[in-house]
């Protein structure tokens, strides 16, 4: 698990810095993520919205009703055919990070957290701003009682997408709970 989350990290680390992500879809998105980042956006849910939107299109219609069935899958709590459809979906579209972020939330909820964390590393490579997948590793990091991970997850999120009422109070509930703690 140390190498997926080097790999995690490494990506975030390159968001940090600046530099453009290898994988960037367009000059429509990039602009999203800029306007997501500007302190004067007021119309920060529209934005986000609208960046999740065009993360979920995969272009083909066979990969769309791959991952509209594993997410109908997810939400009646059927973890086993959601993996079934989402997996493959990721088969199918292995370039579509939005495939592989939907499968790591049904490995999640069926709580098997490595396999979940493996496919959030692969999102990470293909989108490297999925700040619902540094998020997603915030949360399977911090209920595995890795605050100091968790919180660096948070962060790396909150750098891409710094109004996200959710990210900002893990970050402050783990800040108080890692007080102290060398980062």
């Amino acid at each position: 698990m140390t190498s997926i989350y080097n790999a995690i990290v490494a990506a975030a680390i390159a968001i940090w810095l600046g530099l453009s992500p290898a994988q960037a879809q367009g000059n429509d998105l990039d602009r999203l993520f800029d306007s997501l980042r500007d302190p004067g956006t007021t119309d920060w849910q529209r934005i986000e919205e609208e960046i999740e939107r065009r993360l979920s299109n995969s272009g083909s219609p066979s990969a769309d009703l791959l991952l509209r069935r594993g997410m109908q899958a997810l939400e009646a709590e059927d973890y086993g055919a959601a993996i079934d459809h989402l997996t493959a979906l990721t088969d199918h579209a292995p370039e579509f990070s939005e495939g592989w972020n939907a499968r790591a939330s049904a490995y999640f909820m069926a709580g098997l957290y490595g396999p979940a964390m493996q496919d959030l590393a692969r999102v990470l490579t293909l989108e490297p701003r999925h700040f619902g997948a540094l998020s997603g590793l915030g949360i399977m990091l911090e209920e595995m009682d890795e605050a100091v991970r968790a919180l660096a997850a948070y962060r790396a999120a909150a750098r891409i997408h710094p109004r996200q009422p959710e990210i900002a109070a893990a970050i402050e509930r783990l800040n108080r709970a890692t007080e102290g703690t060398a980062l």
